[in-house]
Formats: C-alpha cells, sequence, structure tokens
C-alpha cells in the first residue's frame, strides 16, 4: 500500500429539500386548503476514525465529497425525506486543517471518535405551515437552505508509542523488522527508508507500537535529504529511540546532528526522552563500544545501550527501558481486539 500523509479535499453538506405549495383536493371537502409539507433536511458531512488504517491514499483519488440534498415536501402534508449523512473516515491520528493549513480544526487520537464537520441545510417550509386566521390561502413556500462547503487539508500524524530515528543507514529498517512485525526494506545504501514504517514490538507480555522514520541528514530542516516533514510521526510518540552507527566516522557528531535538526523542527521533539541505542557492535569489540559510548555520554547523552540489530546483541535490555516510559496499558494493547475483528475487505473513505 501506498503511503501518504497529507491529502486537500472539497467538502459540501447537502442543500435542505424545498417546501411544496399544495392545496387539498379531496372529494367532498369544501375550501380545502393548503397541504403543502415542508422539505427534508439535507446530509451532514461526518468524519470518523477509524482502526486498520495509517495511510491517507485514498484521499489521492476521491478529493470531492458532497453530501445529498433532501427531498422536496408533498402534498398531503408530507415532509420530505432527510438526506443520510456522508461519513468520511480516516485513520486515527489525523488532523483536519483549514485550507491555509493554519488552524486544527479537529484531532482525532481515538478509534471511534465521530464529529460533524459541516451540517445540511434545513429543509424549506411549506404553504401549510404558512397557514393562519387571516390568510387562508397561502401560496409562499421556502426553497431550503443551501448546505455549506470548505476546502480542507487532512494530515496524518501517525499514533505510535515510540519513535526510532537516526542518520541514513543507522540500521533503522534492520532493528525495525527485528523487534516488531514490521517488514521494512533494507538495503546497503542510504535512504532506504522513503516513507514512515510501523511495527507492533511484542516484549514481555507487553504491547506497544514502533514508528520508523527516514534517516535524518545535516540541513534536514532546509529540506536536505527528504527533509524534516516526516518527523510529525513521532510527535506523539513517549519516548525516542536514537540508533547511532557504531561504523560511522564519530558517533558523538551523530547525535548531536540528528539533535539539531529536531530542535530546528520545533514541537518540543529535542525534549523528549531519548534512548541512545549505540548501533551494529558486532561490527567492532567491547573497548572500542564503551569509549563511543562514553563519548555520547559526553556529548549529552542519558542513557546509552549498546546493541545489534542484527544479532539481537543487546535489544532486550534496550527494550526493558522503552517500557519503564510506556503507561500500564498502551493504545495498542487497548484496542487490540477492535483490529482483530477488521474486515479485509477493500476499503473506500466513504465506507
Amino acid at each position: 500500500m501506498h503511503f501518504l500523509d497529507q491529502a486537500k479535499i472539497f467538502l459540501r453538506s447537502g442543500a435542505g429539500g424545498p417546501g411544496a405549495v399544495s392545496f387539498r383536493r379531496e372529494a367532498y371537502v369544501e375550501y380545502g386548503g393548503p397541504d403543502g409539507g415542508n422539505g427534508g433536511k439535507g446530509g451532514d458531512i461526518v468524519f470518523e476514525a477509524v482502526a486498520g488504517l495509517n495511510t491517507l491514499i485514498d484521499f489521492r483519488y476521491a478529493q470531492h465529497f458532497k453530501a445529498a440534498r433532501g427531498t422536496h415536501g408533498m402534498g398531503r402534508d408530507r415532509t420530505g425525506a432527510g438526506a443520510e449523512d456522508l461519513v468520511i473516515k480516516v485513520p486515527v491520528g489525523t488532523q483536519v486543517l483549514s485550507e491555509d493549513k493554519e488552524e486544527v480544526l479537529i484531532d482525532f487520537t481515538e478509534v471511534g471518535q465521530r464529529v460533524v464537520f459541516l451540517e445540511g441545510g434545513m429543509g424549506g417550509r411549506g404553504n401549510a405551515s404558512y397557514k393562519s386566521s387571516t390568510n387562508r390561502a397561502p401560496r409562499q413556500h421556502q426553497p431550503g437552505l443551501p448546505g455549506e462547503e470548505k476546502w480542507v487539508w487532512l494530515r496524518l500524524k501517525l499514533l505510535a508509542d515510540v519513535g526510532l530515528l537516526g542518520l541514513p543507514n543507522a540500521g533503522k529498517s534492520t532493528f525495525i523488522n527485528a523487534v516488531s512485525n514490521a517488514k521494512a526494506k533494507v538495503g546497503a545504501y542510504a535512504f532506504t527508508t522513503l516513507v514512515p514504517k510501523l511495527g507492533v514490538v511484542r516484549h514481555k507480555a507487553r504491547e506497544f507500537v514502533l514508528a520508523d522514520i527516514p534517516g535524518l541528514i545535516e540541513g534536514a530542516a532546509d529540506g536536505a535529504g527528504i527533509g524534516d516533514r516526516f518527523l510529525g510521526h513521532i510527535e506523539r510518540c513517549r519516548v525516542l529511540i536514537h540508533l547511532v552507527d557504531i561504523s560511522g566516522a564519530d558517533p558523538a557528531e551523530a547525535m548531536t546532528t540528528v539533535n539539531g535538526e529536531l530542535e530546528a523542527y520545533g514541537a518540543g521533539l529535542v525534549d523528549k526522552p531519548q534512548l541512545i541505542a549505540l548501533n551494529k557492535i558486532d561490527l567492532a569489540d567491547t573497548e572500542l563500544a564503551e569509549g563511543f559510548a562514553d563519548e555520547l555520554r559526553a556529548a549529552g547523552a542519558d542513557r546509552v545501550f549498546a546493541v545489534s540489530g542484527a544479532t539481537g546483541q543487546g535489544i532486550e535490555q534496550l527494550l526493558d527501558a522503552v517500557l519503564s516510559y510506556l503507561p500500564d496499558r498502551t493504545s495498542t494493547e487497548t484496542n487490540a481486539a477492535e483490529v482483530e475483528e477488521l474486515d479485509d475487505g477493500e476499503w473506500s473513505p466513504l465506507g
């Protein structure tokens, strides 16, 4: 499945149905009065957060969403049928932004969260509602109120408990494959990861979601490499695992470079708890690993773990430390039953 985390869409709620102008025509009813019914209400535009989705790719192909209008009123005081609401299903973690991206209108953080975004127009009054003691045969009616319309941006920020970051080729893909059910691409070249990856980690009877984002390089905040666009996907993480390649030229400088990009991005990322994982220790001896770990601590690292994604060395201790930052029950564990019941059929944003 292709990954898309931003999409611009057009929304229009349904207009109300017009009221009817009608008069009674039953046999043997003298001076039949007005009996035109009111129009039906137009359909609302409703957003709903559902489990099992982690991309906005469907909104690349469906960008205009228009709810149906209400049915017109009819004679014999019959009110027109109201139109069905148009329910747009989005992944948990989706934000609805204004057209200029300056205002967050809705933030979906829980499965099942449902918001009426645009209300349909009310149906117009039929002529029966205008009848009075002084107006016995009214012919006026209302056409029904128009619906609302708006252009909005959808922006997805994946909901993960733990974020994984580092320079390109730090071994993030190998690491997430080793600890979770993810199947990230692994290659001996930079930027094998082009979009964020999610994996569910199961450790000591606990589960949590780990998010891997593309590697950061110096100047990412200014657009270098893939840029810092995907950093938004770790804004909600409780703790970050920062992988540093022990075989790199200077591990301490690599850590400082990534943290500099986090600070330039903002959103409090640089202040989140970080567990520094000195990765690929299977390529170095113990003395060298200890020396680099001391350099990382001197450069500001709080906790340093020597690990190897390829062999699994040191990973258990690192995951033990991760659990200490997580709540008693993560969102993955809370919603596990709902995820297991998901239908594997084809999905569309309209349900």
